[in-house]
């Protein structure tokens, strides 16, 4: 059994393979000229849609949750139904 010390470098080690991938892959290309993943695209609609909730509720704090939950809910469900 390894203790929890050792484990550690070779976490950090992993991350910061990945990092330096990241960074490679970023460099290459310019930001504008990568691929958006759907996910990024369906996160920035419910965000923007949770935004225009909030507005529409008169810019009232709390709602956050609720905003975004029913922005959620709108935009998923043209995604399956579409």
């Amino acid at each position: 059994m390894q203790s929890q010390a050792t484990k550690e470098p070779r976490q950090r080690e992993g991350i910061q393979s990945i990092q330096k991938q990241e960074t490679a892959a970023s460099e290459k290309e310019p930001v504008h000229c990568q691929p958006v993943s759907p996910c990024d695209d369906l996160q920035a609609r419910i965000t923007n849609r949770a935004y225009e909730l909030y507005m529409d509720h008169g810019y009232r704090q709390g709602r956050a949750l609720d905003d975004w939950l029913e922005a959620e809910r709108e935009i998923l469900g043209r995604e399956c139904s579409a």
